[in-house]
C-alpha cells in the first residue's frame, strides 16, 4: 500500500489524513510544525495521553471541549484544580470521562510549573530531546524512538502521568521535534523549512 494519497488539489500527502475529514487541515496546518508555546506543548502531551486507547479523531473532534474544560491547558490555572473541579470535569460529556487521564492533567501541570521554574520554560526543556537526524527511524515506521523514550524517561521521573514513551513519540511528531511526513508528501518541505527557520527555545 502506498505511503501516500491525492490530497482534494491532487498533491500527495501522507495517507493517515485521508482517514477522516477533519484529519486534512489538521494535517497541512498543524501536524509536524514545530512549537515552541508552553501552553501548546502542556495541550499536545495531555491530549496524546488521553487519546491512550483511543483514536484520534476522538480527540480531535473533542479538542475545543477540552480546551474550555481546562482553561485552553494554562498549566498555572489547571496546577490549582481542585477535587471540585475534578469531580466536575467528571460529568462533563464533551471530554473522555476517565478519572486516571483527568487527574494525570491536573497532576501535570502542576509538574509542568515546576518544571518551568527549573528550566526556564516548558519548551526549553520538551526541546532538549529533539533527536539528531542520524537517529530518526524511516517516517512513520516507528512508534517509539530512543529519544522518545528518554523524554518519557524523564518526565516520570520528575513525576508526570500518562507519558509512555509511544504518547511521547505521538507528541514529537505532532510538534514537530522530528518531521515524519512522508517523503512524497507535498506538506513535508513546508516542515521543513518551518524547522530550519525555528528558534530551539532555550538555545
Amino acid at each position: 500500500m502506498s505511503a501516500t494519497i491525492a490530497g482534494p488539489d491532487g498533491k500527495l500527502r501522507c495517507r493517515w489524513c485521508a482517514a477522516a475529514p477533519e484529519f486534512l487541515d489538521y494535517h497541512d496546518t498543524e501536524w509536524g510544525f514545530p512549537v515552541s508555546d508552553d501552553h501548546r506543548l502542556f495541550e499536545k502531551l495531555c491530549l496524546e495521553g488521553f487519546q491512550s486507547g483511543l483514536s484520534w479523531r476522538t480527540i480531535l473532534a473533542k479538542r475545543e471541549n477540552f480546551r474550555a474544560a481546562f482553561d485552553n491547558f494554562d498549566f498555572d490555572r489547571v496546577a490549582r484544580f481542585t477535587d471540585r473541579d475534578r469531580d466536575r470535569l467528571l460529568e462533563d460529556e464533551g471530554i473522555v470521562r476517565h478519572r486516571g487521564k483527568i487527574e494525570a492533567v491536573i497532576n501535570n501541570a502542576r509538574r509542568a510549573r515546576e518544571c518551568v521554574k527549573q528550566e526556564g520554560s516548558l519548551a526549553a526543556f520538551l526541546w532538549r530531546y529533539e533527536p539528531k537526524a542520524e537517529q530518526l527511524a524511516k517516517p512513520q515506521t516507528a512508534s517509539t524512538s530512543a529519544a522518545s523514550t528518554a523524554l518519557s524517561k524523564d518526565l516520570k521521573k520528575r513525576g508526570w502521568k500518562f507519558v509512555g514513551p509511544t504518547t511521547v513519540y505521538a507528541f514529537m511528531q505532532a510538534m514537530g521535534l522530528i518531521n515524519d511526513h512522508v517523503e512524497d508528501c507535498v506538506i513535508r518541505a513546508k516542515v521543513e523549512r518551518a524547522r530550519k527557520s525555528f528558534t530551539r527555545p532555550g538555545s
